[in-house]
């Protein structure tokens, strides 16, 4: 009884997740994005704590294709210039890091990132196009 209710809930939270991509502006799925890569790490450092090794090197692996296939992705090279540049180097960095923690089990790593991901997180939303505006106004 409760696995088709699980399966009934994963599938409404799965249409309210990708309702929340289709609507979105590229501002917010990249805000998106940023959330992604710290529930996946706080999902690997629980499981690193339950010493559950597949779900942590899943997590892991979910944020670093985040990061580097999501976030780094969406520079505009041209357009942003050094500050893209700066902004890919520090998501490389990020990966290595991830994979560091990975093998060696090290809370520590995955704390730099969080903290790393959460202050590039916060910047974000704070150049919101509707922040800018009301700003403006």
């Amino acid at each position: 009884m409760f696995g088709k209710f699980q399966s009934r809930a994963d599938a409404y939270a799965k249409v309210g997740i990708e309702t929340s991509v289709m609507t979105a502006d590229p501002h917010k799925l990249i805000l998106m994005l940023f959330d992604g890569a710290l529930m996946s790490i706080a999902t690997a450092g629980a499981s690193m704590d339950m010493k559950d090794i597949a779900a942590k090197g899943e997590a892991i692996s979910k944020a670093i294709e985040i990061i580097l296939n999501g976030l780094r992705a969406s520079l505009d090279q041209e357009a942003g210039g050094e500050l893209a540049a700066r902004l890919a180097a520090l998501y490389e960095y990020m990966g290595e890091r991830l994979l560091y923690a990975n093998l060696y089990n090290s809370r520590p790593a995955l704390d730099e990132v969080t903290g790393l991901l959460n202050t590039l997180r916060e910047a974000w939303a704070g150049i919101a196009p509707n922040a800018m505006a009301t700003e403006a106004a």
